[in-house]
């Protein structure tokens, strides 16, 4: 994808492929988010403050929210690094263990390897393809190891996440040979989530391939699945704790690239 002057000048952007997501750019006035990714925030300047539900207020350079954990996010800097990882894509256990060493005795370096990893990407740009263990490798040190899912899960996630048609459970359990009571009892087996939030969670995270372009949002809404503006809003509102407008609005000068990599939808053809 080709930049603008004002994307360059910003230092805004975002790097998404089909299993991570890097972001460094605005973090505006969300209320409360939930989302469906592990997610690594780190302070471009100054410290953050994550405050989850039911929990302990946490702060320092570098704070951590695992998947489906509501938290609101504050910062001292007006942006942030976000650095989120799809869970039903690494060994089960393996984002306990991130977590134990992100925030461990060296946290500080953690924080600064993605710092570092940023300041690369702004100066030697973007190639069109990266794996998953690169992305892990260039920002948290070394690649995370993968989820073995069956692979009647994984065509259904390749199918959830092709945003094609709109993909049903019972699509899934009739393509994948079994009553969609087995189906959805497989998938959550598999997953760790149910299908209906996995697919609610999918759709949301769709939404940031084209959060900086102008588009009309109530075409796009019903472009990659929601029934109605009202359904689009509000659950774009639980995710990410800002109104659609406001992520569109906040994002007018943030430069994203897009990865080359098929990941799970390669494996499941």
């Amino acid at each position: 994808m080709d930049e603008t002057a004002a994307e360059r000048q910003s230092r805004h952007l975002m790097l998404i492929t089909p299993e991570r997501v890097f972001y460094a750019g605005l973090l505006g006035r969300p209320r409360r988010r939930c989302s469906g990714a592990f997610h690594v925030y780190v302070a471009i300047k100054g410290g953050l403050r994550l405050a989850p539900e039911g929990e302990r207020e946490t702060s320092g350079e570098l704070v951590l929210a695992p998947p489906c954990l509501p938290h609101a996010i504050t910062s001292d800097h007006r942006s942030v690094i976000c650095v989120t990882m799809e869970p039903e894509t690494v060994r089960v256990g393996a984002l306990d263990e991130l977590a134990e060493y992100l925030t461990g005795p060296d946290r500080a370096l953690s924080a600064e390897r993605i710092r570092a990893a940023y300041g690369r990407l702004l100066e030697r740009g973007f190639q069109d393809h990266i794996t998953s263990a690169a992305f892990d490798r260039m920002f948290l040190g070394e690649a995370l190891p993968a989820r073995a899912l069956d692979q009647r899960v994984r065509k259904a996630i390749a199918m959830l996440v092709n945003f094609s048609e709109p993909v049903t459970a019972a699509g899934c359990a009739a393509a994948a040979g079994l009553s969609q009571s087995r189906f959805l009892h497989l998938f959550k087996e598999e997953t760790g989530i149910s299908f209906r939030s996995f697919r609610a969670w999918k759709r949301a995270r769709h939404l940031l391939h084209f959060a900086n372009r102008d588009l009309n949002l109530a075409h796009l809404a019903q472009d990659i699945g929601y029934p109605d503006s009202t359904h689009f809003s509000h659950s774009i509102r639980r995710f990410y704790g800002l109104k659609p407008r406001a992520i569109f609005a906040g994002s007018r000068d943030l430069a994203i690239y897009r990865s080359g990599e098929t990941g799970l939808l390669e494996t499941a053809r």
